[in-house]
């Protein structure tokens, strides 16, 4: 079915990553209408990825809707703590937290001024070769590690997001070591960080195997982030995605839980 499903959708022109980003946005639409909100005795953490770097997609939202996200919560009554603060004791119902995936550049020139302006702290996980050698992008697609460095001293904190970002459900066990103690290595060595935290690459239930938990354990990460709520792997702990698509609309849904069971679609 697979297989037949994408020789039509290469006979009619489109790609398997259109799909995805139509199912994703019609999601997202029909859960902020439709989807059950929940009573939340512990906080929340967000997880973007760029802030005006169209090259993301989905995952991109723009500066406006970064910002308006940021004062929505805030004329909500939400508090910002540190994900590490939410990771540890679970927060309160009103608090919430704010993270980067990938190391993207939009995160120091765009997101972290906005951050600074509200004075909301918030957490960056890196891809180490990214940062390293920039994996073939134009030069600014990736945190390099003085962007790196900086972003520590302004107060960020700084994890591991592995190596290359591999889908750890297929990779095996040496694979997985790598990518998981040279990510951890290289921060040490590049920027003297000593992360503890990692963020499971793609984040969903499927990416984060038990071979993988035990490896992670084994090379000193304590607290690995994961994505949706009520589906993340065992000992995870959760995040809630935000998209180019999240309205204020579909953003107060997500405040609400609305997303709680939602994982991205590739």
């Amino acid at each position: 079915m697979k297989k037949l499903l994408t020789g039509v959708l290469r006979r009619v022109g489109l790609r398997r990553s259109h799909v995805a980003t139509a199912r994703l946005c019609c999601e997202r639409y029909a859960l902020s209408t439709f989807g059950r909100q929940r009573d939340r005795p512990v906080g929340r953490i967000l997880c973007y990825h760029s802030v005006g770097q169209a090259a993301w997609g989905v995952n991109d939202v723009s500066p406006r809707d970064f910002r308006r996200h940021l004062e929505l919560a805030l004329g909500a009554g939400f508090r910002f703590v540190p994900a590490s603060e939410l990771a540890r004791t679970g927060g309160g119902p009103k608090d919430l937290a704010i993270t980067f995936d990938d190391g993207l550049k939009s995160v120091l020139t765009n997101a972290a001024p906005i951050l600074a302006e509200y004075k909301i702290p918030w957490s960056a996980f890196v891809v180490s070769e990214w940062s390293e050698n920039g994996k073939g992008w134009p030069d600014d697609t990736f945190l390099d590690w003085k962007d790196v460095e900086h972003l520590a001293k302004l107060g960020a904190e700084i994890g591991s997001h592995s190596a290359t970002h591999p889908d750890f459900s297929k990779i095996g066990l040496p694979e997985t070591q790598d990518e998981l103690g040279i990510s951890r290595k290289m921060l040490a060595d590049r920027v003297g960080i000593q992360t503890s935290s990692f963020a499971i690459p793609f984040g969903q239930s499927a990416n984060w195997p038990e071979l993988a938990a035990r490896a992670a354990r084994d090379v000193g990460y304590d607290v690995v982030y994961a994505q949706a709520e009520e589906t993340r792997p065992p000992g995870t702990i959760a995040r809630t995605f935000v998209t180019r698509f999240d309205s204020a609309r579909i953003f107060r849904a997500l405040l609400g839980g609305s997303f709680d069971r939602w994982e991205e679609w590739f």
